[in-house]
């Protein structure tokens, strides 16, 4: 697919950017970003700070005309881990609550731009082309469309240290499934296959593994015959069922509450979270 692609004129050259850029003029314009947090592929401060900049400028026009955004992850096997643990257990020890609150209102930032289209009726599709737990989830959750390879898994890990994922979890996921089924599915903690998100209605293109760039181009392909009538209906889907910011704020809230409430034994959980994700980290590298 590289052949096809051109820089995007918003595109951030610095050597320390953790989100890459790539432009498609076609199907109306097509917006990749790939996202590469270091030192774990995580919601880091600075990969938020990235996408709030890419989401602002696509937003504002800066970009130009642009109909899609899609949100994957160049790291192998690895869409996104979710929170920054590492960083949640130092606030969480210093009784930081306004360091909590301005990390989780980042997140539901990153996750609102792509529920209200992006201000522009832009399509957010989500690529899963490996992990997606917790906050990666979330973020997967958060587009028009989650496309992910059959290999991929995605989970919601959070109850695991005593805690939930706070940061849009029950409000996506009820969209897709209904409140109930989010809810059993979030309180289970397990990681599920994409093929059995794809069952429950969760995952809504299932691609085979390494194909999934072309499943991509083959659902624009397809979109492209009724791309006016698509379009409008997503427009339609957003007024009939709202994702509301207050609702994510004040359930961002309660998180940050519970989190400052986690006992030792909570947090040294967290800390064996932390300790995988930095694993499977030094693993990709080695790869």
């Amino acid at each position: 697919m590289d052949n096809i692609r051109r820089q995007s004129p918003f595109s951030n050259t610095s050597k320390n950017s953790v989100l890459s850029r790539y432009f498609d003029s076609r199907y109306g314009g097509v917006e990749w970003c790939y996202m590469h947090a270091e030192p774990r592929p995580c919601f880091t401060p600075d990969l938020l700070d990235e996408l709030a900049g890419e989401f602002s400028a696509l937003s504002s026009g800066a970009l130009g005309e642009v109909s899609y955004l899609v949100l994957a992850s160049s790291v192998p096997d690895v869409f996104n881990l979710g929170g920054d643990l590492n960083l949640f257990r130092q606030l969480i020890d210093a009784g930081d609550r306004a360091g909590l609150l301005r990390y989780a209102t980042a997140c539901i930032d990153m996750v609102y731009a792509p529920t209200t289209g992006f201000g522009r009726s832009v399509t957010g599709i989500a690529l899963v082309q490996g992990d997606a737990l917790g906050g990666g989830f979330e973020a997967a959750l958060a587009g028009d469309v989650l496309i992910a390879e059959r290999h991929a898994r995605m989970g919601m890990p959070e109850i695991l240290f005593n805690l939930f994922p706070g940061m849009g979890a029950l409000t996506l996921l009820s969209r897709r499934i209904g409140l109930k089924a989010a809810e059993r599915l979030i309180l289970s903690g397990q990681v599920f296959s994409a093929e059995e998100l794809h069952e429950m209605g969760v995952v809504d293109v299932l691609a085979e593994t390494g194909e999934g760039e072309h499943a991509v181009y083959t659902f624009l392909e397809a979109e492209a015959h009724h791309a006016n009538g698509v379009r409008a209906l997503r427009q339609a889907k957003r007024l009939c069922s709202p994702v509301s910011y207050a609702e994510l704020h004040g359930i961002t809230e309660v998180w940050v509450d519970a989190a400052l409430r986690l006992t030792t034994r909570d947090l040294r959980m967290m800390e064996r979270l932390v300790k995988r994700q930095s694993k499977r980290a030094s693993a990709v590298e080695m790869a």
